[in-house]
């Protein structure tokens, strides 16, 4: 039983809340006890009332004097009786108390609740009062009370909280078994609804990752079976006849192969770092783009601009931008590095055909291949898409435009600034 309470969440809060109810209750009777009124001041308050009252009944005859002690009797609820000077009983209310014949037994007298007042003239009263309630048990009234009117309201509150948790783990365990598109309530500003918000946004990155993920391993198992093909023939060919040509056939798959497996590893690199920190330094571009200007004879023209970067995903990225021209454009290719309003500026132009304006939103999409092109011949591969996640990754945006007289014009837009 003990751990059934300490597994359900809903238990927990709700016999704490209970719980420090109880304290609660208890250290306020125990305060009014001792900060409350003690019986010696009641016992006070009675003596003054009765010593007032029958001094001014000093002359009433008996029958009146009887109705004063019947009046007082009922206003304070006491059992009242005097005595005279002769110790002679002369009204009585309620059962006779007897009087004592010293003063001996005065200690259990105030443990009966029965007071004694000598009056000026000689007479004695004796009032038995009424026996007050325990502090004890008052206090634990009281606490049975608060706790019970408490833990009554406090039952949908607690029962609310609880059942928002419970619905935020059914909703993580059907996440976890595999439903990614699955997301929970964020009712509410407190912290269960930021830890259902938290949980939210990372449910939507990992599947946003894992689609990503998925497609790129079936885009590249795809892209490869034609360098794969042309690699197996390349080798019969070469086993048949071994000649220049087909070797030089067999080493051209090869670096198609490993570039696009290189390629996968960069663009899933790239996935999983997310918005990690960028660890990277001041990087020339000038300077990079003409080292890759000069490997891929492109020309390269501008200006020095520094930004903090990746200098590795920067190379990479003016790479593929000028692989791009060469392969589908037309020379001259050339690459311009350029600054102004707080962005630095890559252009990579060409005079091919240039691309149809509607397919330049898909361009930089993972082995996108345009209508059109043969599945042998493949798609455009992983460079532009691996061109638009580096400079995303630099907090930059990479976009395609026509070229005046002719050609297509890449434009890669960094900050300047550091994040």
């Amino acid at each position: 039983m003990l751990t059934f309470f300490r597994k359900r969440l809903f238990w927990q809060v709700y016999l704490t809340l209970l719980a420090c109810l109880i304290m609660l209750a208890l250290l306020v009777g125990t305060l009014w006890r001792l900060t409350g009124s003690d019986p010696g001041e009641r016992w006070g308050a009675f003596r003054i009332r009765l010593t007032d009252e029958l001094i001014q009944a000093d002359e009433q005859s008996p029958d009146q004097l009887t109705s004063e002690i019947k009046r007082l009797s009922d206003d304070m609820g006491a059992g009242i009786s005097i005595y005279s000077k002769d110790r002679v009983l002369v009204a009585s209310r309620g059962i006779p108390i007897a009087l004592p014949a010293g003063e001996d037994d005065a200690p259990q007298r105030w443990l009966d609740h029965i007071i004694r007042v000598d009056l000026p003239d000689g007479r004695t009263v004796l009032a038995r009062l009424p026996r007050p309630p325990e502090p004890g048990l008052r206090i634990l009234m009281v606490v049975l009370l608060g706790a019970g009117g408490i833990g009554i309201a406090a039952w949908p509150a607690t029962a609310r909280l609880t059942r928002r948790l419970e619905v935020l783990r059914t909703g993580v365990e059907s996440w976890g078994s595999g439903t990614l598109s699955r997301r929970v309530a964020e009712q509410g500003s407190d912290e269960v609804a930021m830890v259902a918000r938290s949980f939210n946004g990372a449910a939507s990155r990992i599947e946003v990752l894992v689609n990503s993920q998925k497609a790129l391993l079936a885009n590249a198992s795809h892209e490869l079976r034609s360098p794969l093909a042309r690699l197996r023939m390349a080798i019969e060919i070469w086993t048949d006849t071994p000649t220049n040509t087909a070797r030089e056939e067999i080493t051209r798959d090869l670096r198609e192969i490993d570039q696009l497996v290189e390629e996968i590893l960069l663009a899933s690199r790239l996935d999983y770092a997310g918005n990690t920190p960028l660890l990277g330094t001041q990087v020339d571009l000038l300077g990079l783009a003409a080292e890759e200007a000069a490997r891929t004879g492109a020309n390269a023209d501008g200006r020095s601009v520094e930004i903090y970067g990746d200098a590795t995903l920067l190379r990479r990225l003016m790479r593929n931008l000028l692989e791009n021209a060469s392969k589908h454009g037309r020379p001259p290719v050339e690459i311009t590095i350029s600054q102004s309003e707080g962005k630095a500026h890559i252009e990579v132009a060409d005079r091919g055909p240039g691309v149809a304006e509607a397919e330049r939103a898909h361009l930089f999409e993972p082995f996108y291949r345009p209508a059109g092109r043969s599945e042998m011949s493949g798609g455009w591969g992983l460079g532009l898409a691996l061109v638009r996640q580096i400079a995303g990754r630099h907090r930059g945006s990479v976009r395609c435009e026509s070229r005046e007289g002719g050609g297509s014009l890449f434009v890669v837009d960094l900050p300047l600034v550091r994040a």
